[in-house]
């Protein structure tokens, strides 16, 4: 099976880096769901199901980006659960307080790395416009 990378470099190395964020992030969801549970704010139920839950979409959308045939619906899959757990990195930028072995600057750079990472998903998953 070939991976059918975007011909345009930039595109080809988003998709890689989005791939690698997903995959990694959905094995952390696994081997260290305390954290990823701890982290959650109150008001969200069900902390570890909801771990465990979002850490198989991230492992799929991420062997989805893998195929070209589902890589656009991976795509799609993967900004929607990065927009469903935005609440989550909001929570710990409003309440440093409650992560004091994370610095406040991590924090706020990892709200614009989502961004950065929101763009990426889109960019790399869509099909290069013909002229």
């Amino acid at each position: 099976m070939t991976l059918n990378l975007p011909p345009n470099r930039l595109q080809a190395a988003a998709l890689i880096f989005v791939f690698l964020w997903f995959f990694a992030g959905g094995l952390g969801h696994f081997f260290a769901a305390d954290f990823f549970a701890n982290i959650m704010p109150d008001y969200l139920p069900w902390h570890y199901p909801a771990v465990y839950i979002s850490g198989v979409f991230e492992l799929l959308g991420a062997f989805g980006l893998l195929i070209p045939r589902y890589r656009r619906w991976a795509g799609n899959g993967l900004f929607v659960l990065t927009l469903v757990v935005t609440p989550v990195n909001v929570h710990m930028w409003l309440n440093p307080q409650l992560f004091p072995d994370t610095s406040e600057a991590f924090l706020s750079i990892r709200l614009l790395v989502q961004v950065f990472l929101l763009f990426c998903i889109w960019w790399s998953t869509r099909e290069p416009k013909a002229l």
